[in-house]
């Protein structure tokens, strides 16, 4: 007889099961992948429901009032129960919960067996972008008509029990047993229930997968570029653009413009051209589309935008959709780092040697299914994974040339296939930062070509200078070596390369020259006369007093960087020969040393650099520890944005930087001079939208001195203003903030708010990566969302997703900040104003920027509030409004009156649509 499921759902007063009660009861009960029975019920838990509980559930006081006590259902709970398998989303809430309280009325504790959903969740559908029962409803298309409601809840569980059942049993036989030897630390009985589906599973290999080396992998396909011989002219003019996009592509005016620029631009022999047009016109499509009339897989369009998010976006979205009017159809290739990309042949081994840990052996069945699916092997497709976890740094891809032709997977590795397939594209799709690394590698991995667009190029100064910091702490690295002593790594490794004798004798000489090094470091750190743990700035008389001891010192210091990083370019080449004759817990041991090597790759560069490179350009910081051999120190380059100065940008004869903020009032030449190419020609591809219409700009009318107010004062004036704009209307926004302390505070005075208004609170710092919150974000109804930095520009949240963005404060940088400081008295040194060609210039674009986020159709409708009055009060305020669209409505009120006039605004904007 086949086992009844009880898939159940608890609505609770709270989430501690020794004070709170059950409010609401809901259970499903499933046989053979059928649904044969329902109970549900209210339940009164003889205590007031508080308001965030019922903003969150929709279950009143009113509603339970006369419903029965748990007491009156406890023993049919307990029979419905019986002779089940508890089934639950999250099974260790319910599960103990209920429980607690059949024990409270007399009745036996559970001992029946229990699955978690949320685990075979994580396992089986590992790309979804989150594990919430309703957020998985919506992604698979489940009806969830009462989230948060018991009855409702357990609906969707007992059909997310029975889709991922399915699920696994379409899996290769050969990767659920695989699984199920993995499962052991799920929860409860979860590992049961997979190993229950494992009998049931067909032997047969389905079509389109193969097996290699015990692992299941999506066959790739190669495609190779096809040439359309009958090829077309470019079509210029509006008829010959209407003839070919035919019913797929509307001719828009603007869009219709950039191609004519793009085709134009590529003609000719002018390098560079800075071509500013508005986000939201297609801006994508305008240069892929006179792509396919030039590009080639022998010379391709390099483009370059801003995120990964992005770059997958193109591919994903804009090259389909302009394919379907081209005649020559575009092949294009993401390329990413290598360390988004999936090692097979560490990841092999890592299941060869188990690891007694739940969340690596989580992640390690959710990849065995995810390998069942993927062409790319790309990590990103795993939405919610914590790259930094031990597993990704172990099973991370190196980059080709750690590769060997006699590994089994070789011919099957992620990467290599990515690079067979960029070979085959006329479009080759990457990000900022990893254009701009291509200074720093030995040997670049993008193509020359003739054509380089910079997509988002408002933020490649940004990202340039970012990749122009370095830091290096001796303190950590003398910790990690000795760590690796006492761990024995350097000792167990010696072992492996025992019977290599060409190798050994180089590993060992490597290694001591690790400790003289530390030593050699101590000492000249040790020489340095100056106060301890105070980060300052240094020249180099700081540094060095024409001491014989002390530059002998500094001369043996670079010496032994050099000859390690030498060495260690020998042990790479010979580690990956290696490869194939080692074991599988070798494989790893060596490679813990490459991660090893890289690190200290990047921490010998940024060593010799801030011991020898004194240009004024140069920043260098020192903060020397109390023991006063070890210290920090960090390196800014600030001429790092200069692109001219960059190896990438000799290798490209035409390039368009592409961006929709690239200009500022009165100084159409900043960009150019802050990328170091000041002769560029600009072009602006007007605006298209109505923002008369489309657009609001409040700003406060009665503000605070910020300068002059308090921490507390300040934070106390945001609280207040935000109350109504967030509380007193439903539309997603985001509150943009200059200082993450300030976020907080305001986020510490609201959050509870949020809860009890039944709106979502996000806040940066509060848990997760951008991205993630971002995700979080997109993904709630008329969610709240608290940013600083990172969030003013670079972030693409289309259509309805965000409908008002609050600046706090007008977006200077801090003049504090050590590197603005040093970047301000560089400039001042060159007799250059910084506040009105730096600080006023990068605000300006911020607040466009900010704007940005709001209208990116012809169809969004947005507000924008400044709680700053500084933007009316002061010149550089007036000023800062001229860089904004000129037909936008700037309306002065109170936060109340905003909020009233916000409503009306939409309101008025929705009946339009209608």
């Amino acid at each position: 007889m086949k086992p009844i499921y009880a898939v159940v759902d608890l609505e609770t007063t709270g989430t501690d099961a020794a004070v709170d009660r059950i409010i609401q009861f809901g259970c499903v009960l499933v046989q053979d992948g059928k649904v044969i029975n329902r109970f549900a019920t209210d339940i009164n838990p003889d205590r007031r429901i508080s308001r965030q509980i019922q903003n969150l559930t929709h279950i009143t006081n009113q509603q339970v009032k006369q419903a029965p006590y748990f007491e009156d259902v406890a023993d049919i709970i307990f029979n419905l129960l019986s002779n089940t398998i508890f089934v639950a989303h999250n099974i260790y809430f319910d599960y103990q919960f209920l429980s607690n309280e059949l024990v409270r009325c007399g009745l036996p504790a559970l001992t029946i067996p229990g699955i978690d959903t949320v685990e075979l969740a994580q396992v089986f559908l590992p790309t979804e972008s989150s594990f919430r029962l309703g957020d998985l409803a919506d992604s698979i298309g489940f009806v969830h008509e009462n989230p948060h409601q018991a009855d409702s809840d357990a609906e969707v569980t007992a059909a997310l029990l029975m889709y991922i059942e399915a699920i696994m049993k379409e899996l290769p036989r050969t990767t659920l047993k695989q699984i199920a030897l993995l499962s052991g630390q799920m929860g409860m009985q979860t590992s049961a229930f997979i190993h229950a589906v494992l009998k049931e599973t067909a032997t047969t290999l389905p079509d389109g997968l193969e097996e290699v080396d015990g692992i299941v992998l999506r066959k790739k396909e190669s495609k190779m570029f096809a040439y359309n011989h009958y090829h077309k002219p470019y079509p210029e003019v509006k008829a010959e653009k209407m003839a070919q996009f035919g019913p797929h592509l509307a001719y828009r005016k603007q869009q219709a413009r950039l191609m004519n620029a793009v085709y134009n631009h590529y003609s000719q022999a002018e390098k560079n051209l800075i071509l500013e047009a508005e986000t939201g016109m297609g801006k994508t499509i305008g240069y892929l589309f006179p792509a396919a009339y030039f590009a080639t897989p022998d010379n391709p369009m390099i483009v370059s935008t801003s995120s990964i998010l992005l770059q997958n976006q193109i591919m994903d979205k804009d090259v389909p959709l302009v394919n379907q009017v081209l005649d020559q159809p575009i092949q294009a290739t993401v390329i990413k780092s290598h360390r988004h990309y999936i090692d097979l042949q560490r990841f092999k081994a890592t299941l060869d040697q188990p690891v007694d840990q739940k969340q690596y052996a989580q992640y390690q069945m959710g990849i065995l299914v995810w390998l069942t699916k993927t062409i790319s092997g790309d990590f990103d497709e795993l939405n919610l994974v914590r790259l930094d976890h031990p597993i990704f740094t172990e099973i991370r891809h190196r980059g080709l040339e750690f590769l060997s032709d006699k590994q089994a997977f070789y011919r099957h590795d992620f990467l290599r296939h990515v690079y067979q397939q960029a070979a085959q594209s006329n479009v080759l799709i990457v990000n900022h930062a990893f254009l701009l690394q291509e200074t720093r590698r030995r040997e670049p991995l993008l193509p020359a070509s003739d054509y380089l667009l910079i997509d988002e190029a408002q933020q490649l100064p940004s990202q340039a200078e970012g990749l122009s910091q370095y830091s290096f702490d001796s303190a950590y690295f003398k910790r990690q070596y000795l760590q690796f002593n006492e761990e024995g790594l350097f000792d167990q490794a010696a072992n492996v390369l025992d019977q290599e004798q060409q190798i050994l004798p180089l590993f060992n000489l490597y290694r001591d020259a690790l400790a003289v090094l530390i030593d050699t470091q101590e000492d000249f750190f040790g020489s340095l006369d100056l106060a301890s743990d105070v980060n300052q700035v240094l020249q180099r008389t700081d540094l060095f007093r024409n001491d014989v001891d002390q530059d002998r010192t500094y001369r043996k210091l670079i010496l032994y960087y050099q000859e390690i990083t030498e060495m260690q370019q020998r042990l790479q080449h010979d580690f990956t020969e290696l490869h194939v004759r080692i074991t599988a817990q070798q494989r790893l041991l060596i490679a813990r040393l490459l991660d090893y090597f890289e690190q200290f790759q990047r921490q010998a560069y940024t060593v010799t650099t801030w011991l020898d490179s004194w240009h004024p350009r140069y920043v260098h910081w020192l903060k020397l520890h109390p023991n006063q051999r070890t210290a920090t120190i960090e390196l800014a380059d600030l001429e790092g944005k200069q692109v001219s100065e960059s190896i990438w940008y000799q290798r490209y004869s035409h390039i368009i930087f592409l961006g929709g903020t690239l200009r500022i009032p009165g100084n159409k030449t900043y960009y150019a001079q802050q990328i170091g190419i000041p002769e560029t020609p600009v072009k602006t591809i007007p605006a298209f939208y109505d923002y008369e219409k489309q657009a609001r700009l409040y700003v406060v009318k009665q503000g605070i001195s910020i300068q002059q107010a308090s921490t507390d004062e300040y934070a106390d004036f945001l609280a207040e203003a935000l109350t109504p704009l967030l509380f007193e209307q439903k539309q997603p926004t985001l509150v943009l903030f200059t200082a993450h302390d300030t976020l907080k505070a305001v986020y510490d005075r609201l959050h509870k708010k949020a809860l009890n208004q039944g709106r979502e609170l996000i806040a940066q710092g509060t848990g997760g990566s951008r991205e993630k919150i971002l995700k979080k974000f997109l993904l709630a109804e008329n969610g709240l969302l608290f940013g600083t930095n990172s969030f003013w520009e670079g972030v693409d949240l289309p259509g309805q997703s965000l409908k008002i963005a609050v600046v706090t404060r007008l977006p200077f940088e801090n003049p504090q900040n050590p590197l603005v400081k040093a970047r301000h008295q560089y400039l001042t040194a060159q007799g250059i104003d910084t506040f009105k060609e730096d600080a006023l210039p990068k605000a300006i674009l911020r607040l466009r920027q900010a704007l940005g986020r709001l209208i990116r159709s012809e169809k969004d409708a947005g507000v924008m509030v400044v709680l700053d009055r500084r933007l009316l009060s002061t010149k550089y305020g007036k000023r800062m409004v001229k860089g904004l669209p000129k037909k936008l409505p700037l309306i002065e009120a109170t936060p109340s009156e905003m909020t009233e006039d916000i409503r009306h605004f939409f309101e008025q904007e929705n009946q339009s649509l209608l």
